[in-house]
This record gives structure tokens, sequence and C-alpha cells, in this order.
């Protein structure tokens, strides 16, 4: 039960922070395409771990730091917009999962790397290559 609420936790301060994150001046994290892929909650509130990830890699770093400068404003605006106990500390995480899954997908189609499971149908005939 209480990982349900924690779970309802983790998707309002990803769409809080979503929304406060347009509202940022930095020009550091302005300047690369931020998502927010995943929040973290403990159970007591107190820490909360968002994992961004930024369209642009050499960006990155530059990105995750402005986000950490702005961490007080954020958990402010997010505190004044959640009715919650306690506002959970912000940290800022980089993510890779979206980076990574394009380059599993990439691997998954070059026919160098993944060979067929039954090599005699490696080309499949169509009709209109039989006539």
């Amino acid at each position: 039960m209480a990982s349900n609420r924690i779970g309802r936790i983790n998707e309002e301060i990803q769409r809080e922070l979503s929304s406060l994150f347009r509202t940022l001046k930095d020009p550091r994290v302005q300047s690369g395409m931020v998502t927010i892929t995943h929040v973290d909650t403990t159970s007591d509130l107190r820490y909360s771990r968002i994992y961004v990830s930024v369209l642009e890699k050499p960006l990155e770093k530059d990105v995750i730091r402005g986000l950490k400068s702005a961490a007080g404003y954020l958990r402010r605006e997010l505190g004044a917009n959640m009715s919650l106990r306690y506002t959970p500390e912000l940290q800022f995480i980089a993510d890779d999962s979206i980076e990574y899954g394009a380059h599993i997908l990439e691997m998954l189609r070059d026919p160098r790397v993944v060979k067929p499971a039954n090599p005699e149908n490696e080309t499949l005939n169509t009709e209109d290559e039989q006539e």
C-alpha cells in the first residue's frame, strides 16, 4: 500500500518538475532538451532522485550542474504546488537509458551483428520475385 502511494508521489513530482523546468532561466538548462525519465523517492519522503536525460550528450554535464544549482528553487516551488508533509531534497542524476536503448535497437537492425535464427530463411522470396 505504501509503495503505491510513493508511486503516485513520484508521478506527481515528475509532472510538476517537468512544468517547472520551463520556468528556469539558467542558460545551461535551456540549452539542451531535458527529459525526466524516472523519479525515485525514499519512503520517508526526505530524498528524491530525479533521473534526467539530455538530448545533446556534450551538454549533459552542464545541464546537470544547472539543475543542481536550481535545486533549491525547484524544491521550494514543488513544496508550494504539492501538499506533502516533507518536500524531498532533489538529487539530479544523468540517465543514459534512452541512448542505450537506441544503441541496442541499432545493433538489432544490423545484419552483421544479429544473424538470422534459421540461415536457410536468410532471404525470403516474395511473390513478385518468383515470377
